[in-house]
């Protein structure tokens, strides 16, 4: 199907009411004309046997998607839910998307999965956040992941646009905060180059997957599932937070991924305390006096008198503290904490935790 073909719409039909499996959302972010319009005609129009609710902030012009909004009897854009032959919802929003993924639970058993676009100069964070503090929207939906889309010709001068005030590069912002990046255009760019954004890319973000295409044709496995903020998909927590480094730095050095693993138990109290000093108080300073900025936190700790591994999630000011399945087992009780964010010192971060955090630490 051409980009500016319209997909073909059919009335959508009373379904049965589901069981109380909860709906995973992934949200889609990418600098402007990244390929974020592309990637979700692309799950609209292509049959893949799923039923996924998509809903929109924004619109590329001329779009199959933008065309399949406006066919409704109203003519109204708004909150207009549409059905696709290949099992799709679409919607168009006005607003941050809670009241339309509100409405869209009403029609629970319909879909599986929500696939939310943020407008191109959004902070996915701040979006991600409202999934964490709508207590009622939280017995029905959890995040599943941040999916950036990066142009390759564009993002490496996307991600040099100095911003004032200190402020934070937003493209730079998206790559921090996604689990998966999906570099698009890779046939506008030479093998050096794309090599040079996908170095880039790590250095930001050392934990996050990269997924190269062109079109924003990508295989849907890689996108759904990821299960980004929990530990369903069986993977190991410590491998799932092991980093790939980057062979060079970025362009913003202030920008980037550190980690440090500590063994021992953890006082729960302590570092709620510790999270709290660096996310919320901003308290902690590298060696030149600047705040850290944490942009994303991920880890896995050894709470004291648990015997089972607790995951530790943030993003932004936000976080939280979860006991997975993974029990120790006998194993060392490893630490392992990832933070990216921005003017991050390692050494400072990791003295402190151990200082204040640890009951028995052995690095």
């Amino acid at each position: 199907m051409e980009d500016d073909d319209c997909p073909e719409l059919v009335p959508i039909e009373p379904q049965p009411d589901s069981d109380e499996k909860q709906i995973p959302v992934t949200i889609i972010t990418g600098y402007l004309g990244a390929g974020k319009t592309t990637l979700l005609n692309y799950i609209l129009t292509e049959q893949h046997n799923k039923r996924i609710a998509v809903i929109l902030n924004e619109f590329g012009e001329g779009s199959a998607l933008e065309k399949s909004l406006a066919v409704s009897q109203a003519g109204e854009l708004y909150e207009e839910w549409l059905e696709l032959r290949n099992g799709c919802l679409c919607c168009s929003v006005k607003d941050n998307g809670l009241k339309a993924i509100e409405n869209l639970m009403e029609k629970k058993g319909k879909f599986d999965y929500i696939l939310l676009e943020t407008t191109g100069l959004a902070d996915p964070g701040a979006v991600a956040s409202m999934f964490w503090v709508d207590a009622e929207l939280g017995s029905d939906i959890y995040l599943d992941g941040i999916v950036t889309v990066i142009d390759a010709k564009y993002g490496l001068q996307q991600l040099a646009e100095e911003k004032a005030d200190g402020l934070v590069n937003e493209a730079a912002r998206q790559i921090a905060v996604a689990d998966l990046t999906i570099i698009n255009k890779t046939d506008l760019v030479s093998v050096e180059e794309l090599s040079h954004v996908r170095d880039t890319v790590r250095s930001i973000n050392g934990l996050v997957k990269i997924v190269e295409t062109q079109r924003s044709r990508v295989d849907l496995a890689e996108v759904l599932d990821l299960h980004s903020f929990d530990s369903k998909n069986g993977v190991n927590l410590a491998e799932k937070l092991q980093l790939d480094q980057p062979a060079r730095p970025h362009l913003d050095k202030s920008i980037l991924t550190v980690t440090f693993n500590v063994t021992g138990d953890v006082s729960e109290d302590a570092l709620n305390v510790f999270i709290q000093d660096l996310l919320w108080e901003k308290l902690m300073c590298n060696k030149e006096g600047r705040p850290m900025t944490v942009i994303r936190l991920k880890g896995i700790v050894a709470l004291a008198g648990k015997a089972n591994q607790v995951m530790l999630q943030g993003v932004h000011e936000l976080y939280e503290l979860n006991e997975t399945p993974q029990m120790w087992d006998g194993n060392p009780r490893l630490n392992r904490l990832v933070f990216i964010g921005r003017n991050l010192d390692k050494d400072i971060l990791m003295e402190k935790f151990i200082s204040s955090v640890m009951t028995n630490a052995q690095t």
